[in-house]
């Protein structure tokens, strides 16, 4: 497992390089896969201790592997019995994202301290060199997009103040930058396990500052609203007739299968389905060319039909106490510094 997030990082024939290449590349791997496991797994841990703390079973953290890009869907807790209080579902769910924040940060900063010289990247890429510091301006033009992790508003306030502007790595390089690109992804994760929906770390949150039914009725504002973003130009009046003829049923399914329990019954679905549709045409025919992030889409569909968008109610529902209403609201104030409507983007 620790090298397999790293691996990922590398040749798919490293394990074919004579000997030394070899364990110099899974030397250079491990410094992504360490770091990027570690805030997984203190993430994770600040969940399990937090639980036991409270006198809550559960599990074990759970890696789950994937088998290309980073290695690794993240891991998963298991609770073992019902959670009987307000409070402690606060305490459950917010120790986890506040325990890989506060690592995650710190392998940031040292990230944006301990940069290489361009010497490192000339030695990776030895034709950058003949444009020095300015090789970004140059050598990727007429290249094929890639993907590469975006950068949310704390990687970028932390750019500006730490990082040498001179050694900071173009976009295109992140890859070659293990230790930031560990850093973004842990941000990544932090602001997915923090969406303020459902049963998710976020949900368990704002459950325990609002109450059961104000967090209900606002998680389903935030989920159609989820929604209609991720499918968000996707679909528009000027679409090609095969568009909507292959592609329009498959879609309006989706719909229907996602949003299925948001409502009770067929037709209420089918009219909801309808209405996030028809306002997402309406928006991209009134500003021609915006669109949202279809990555989103399969997100959805897992939020809609496996966790679910609502909240149990628990049977001590009283409120939280001020020292812990206070973390909450910090809390949601990391989910906007780590949160990027489009975290993977086209470089």
């Amino acid at each position: 497992m620790l090298t397999r997030g790293g691996v990922d990082l590398l040749p798919l024939d490293v394990f074919q390089l004579p000997a030394a290449e070899r364990n110099a590349e899974l030397l250079r791997g491990l410094w992504f896969a360490g770091p990027f496991l570690g805030v997984l797994a203190v993430h994770e841990f600040g969940h399990y201790f937090m639980a036991r703390r409270n006198r809550i079973r559960v599990s074990l953290p759970y890696f789950i592997p994937m088998p290309f890009g980073i290695g690794t869907f993240g891991a998963v807790i298991r609770i073992r019995e019902k959670i009987f209080s307000r409070r402690e579902f606060f305490d459950v769910g917010i120790a986890g994202p506040l325990a890989g924040f506060v690592v995650a940060v710190p392998l940031l900063m040292y990230g944006f301290t301990h940069l290489p010289p361009l010497e490192y990247l000339f030695q990776i890429h030895p034709d950058y060199r003949a444009y020095g510091a300015d090789y970004a301006r140059h050598v990727y033009q007429g290249q094929p997009a890639g993907l590469t992790v975006s950068q949310p508003l704390l990687y970028q306030l932390l750019a500006r103040w730490l990082a040498d502007p001179a050694l900071l790595p173009d976009p295109h390089e992140l890859l070659h930058y293990p230790v930031l690109l560990a850093g973004s992804l842990s941000l990544f994760f932090t602001a997915l396990n923090l969406l303020p929906i459902g049963q998710l770390d976020g949900g368990h949150i704002l459950y325990g500052l609002l109450g059961f039914r104000r967090f209900n009725r606002l998680s389903t504002v935030l989920f159609l609203a989820f929604m209609f973003y991720a499918g968000l130009g996707l679909f528009t009046l000027d679409s090609s007739w095969q568009t909507w003829l292959y592609y329009g049923p498959v879609y309006a399914l989706y719909l229907l299968v996602a949003l299925w329990r948001v409502l009770p019954g067929f037709r209420r679905v089918a009219l909801l389905a309808a209405g996030v549709w028809l306002a997402q045409l309406a928006v991209a025919t009134a500003v021609p060319g915006i669109s949202g992030n279809p990555g989103w889409l399969l997100f959805g569909l897992l939020l809609g039909r496996l966790t679910g968008i609502y909240h149990p109610p628990a049977p001590d529902e009283r409120p939280l106490s001020p020292g812990r209403r206070v973390l909450g609201w910090l809390m949601v104030l990391v989910f906007i510094l780590c949160f990027s409507p489009s975290p993977f983007v086209e470089v």
